[in-house]
């Protein structure tokens, strides 16, 4: 199994060239199941390496943050792509969106239900149209004319999210479900890059869109000062626009990105009421994981080859 590390008082980690987030929320030691440990531990391992190969062969930020993304996204533990929450109505609609800090183009999908990788997706609204955001049917006709795969809404089923949806139904109330993934990454250029999916909440109305897909509010890199991948409330991180101030008080302020990602996931998003966290990841390769949440499963590659994943609370200090 990987290496777990806590950093000391919470600061950022130096010399990484890619790190994942597979969503903030409580792993307690003993809290889970172990195969469900192995199964983060596998998952965000095999995201990591998935990354690695590409930035190993010359490859850009870019190319390494969907490749990562992708794997999250087909891992069924991961609440992305084939792990995906019920809505109210049990069905599923995924959320995703990616940014190249290089030239900060962007592009992002909400509400697609037919599309197994919608980061992907995001990244063809990024290179092959006009447009950074496209929704729902529109977002589906786009994928059919660019030949993505159209896979039916039971390739998404897990029975534990459908054991959360009659959960939440009794509760009467949508669920924050955990799991939301993202990515950071570096390459050999100098330039950063970001991604973000999510299947959203669980028992959340049909037509609910959170902050993954929101360029600035969930997802945001410039390679001058940070790419950002977040996870958390998504209604309050739209709110606070994270992503974005977190690179808005960096360029302005000359704030170091542990400082930074810090103030805005502290001070600004648990100050309006909510839980989340971030990764963040400046040009220098230093990596920030604040969370206002009890814990954020997360992990990264250092330039040395170094790979740590960390699933429980007390593997990733709250920064």
């Amino acid at each position: 199994m990987p290496s777990a590390s806590s950093e000391p008082g919470g600061q950022a980690i130096p010399d990484v060239v890619i790190a994942v987030h597979g969503g903030a929320g409580s792993v307690p030691r003993g809290g889970v199941p172990a195969e469900r440990e192995r199964a983060y531990h596998e998952g965000m391992t095999a995201a990591l390496r998935a990354g690695q190969e590409v930035l190993g062969r010359g490859g850009t930020a870019l190319d390494a943050v969907e490749a990562a993304v992708c794997v999250l996204e087909d891992h069924p533990e991961f609440n992305a792509g084939r792990g995906s929450a019920f809505t109210a109505d049990a069905g599923h609609e995924l959320d995703a969106s990616i940014m190249n800090g290089r030239d900060r183009t962007a592009g992002g999908v909400a509400g697609v239900k037919h599309v197994r990788n919608p980061v992907s997706l995001a990244r063809l609204v990024m290179e092959r149209s006009d447009h950074v955001l496209l929704a729902g049917e529109g977002a589906e006709a786009f994928a059919l004319r660019h030949g993505v795969p159209y896979s039916t809404q039971d390739y998404f089923f897990t029975q534990r999210r459908w054991e959360a949806l009659a959960a939440a139904k009794e509760a009467d109330a949508p669920q924050l479900s955990g799991g939301t993934v993202g990515a950071v990454a570096l390459d050999a250029a100098g330039d950063l890059a970001a991604a973000t999916s999510t299947g959203g909440m669980t028992n959340m109305p049909p037509g609910r869109v959170g902050d993954s897909p929101v360029i600035g509010a969930g997802t945001y890199a410039d390679s001058r000062t940070v790419a950002v991948s977040c996870t958390g409330v998504g209604e309050v991180f739209l709110r606070g626009v994270a992503a974005y101030d977190i690179a808005a008080l960096m360029a302005y302020t000359g704030a170091p990105v542990d400082r930074a990602a810090r103030t805005v996931i502290h001070e600004k998003i648990h100050g309006l009421g909510a839980i989340g966290g971030v990764i963040a990841l400046d040009p220098a390769g230093s990596l920030a994981t604040p969370h206002c949440s009890e814990g954020l499963l997360n992990g990264y590659l250092t330039r040395d080859g170094r790979l740590v994943t960390r699933v429980y609370d007390d593997e990733t200090p709250t920064g």
